[in-house]
């Protein structure tokens, strides 16, 4: 699994788990699932995460350092 931010940048802008998931078109469980590392995202949803949050994917999704280095 890769660690993420999205938890920390959706709290910073005051929005619930449900009015992100509202936004970029997902469930709930989905978006508890992503900040909790148990699933990764798509490219598309990455995407769609990041323009909700106003910021880039590599600021929300950081590569496990071992696998990035391989």
């Amino acid at each position: 699994m890769r660690s993420n931010q999205v938890k920390k940048f959706r709290v910073l802008q005051n929005l619930s788990q449900d009015e992100l998931a509202r936004r970029v078109g997902v469930s709930r469980e989905s978006i508890c699932r992503l900040e909790r590392g148990r699933t990764n995202p798509s490219l598309d949803l990455a995407l769609r995460i990041a323009k909700a949050l106003r910021c880039s994917v590599e600021e929300l999704f950081l590569p496990e350092t071992e696998s990035f280095l391989q």
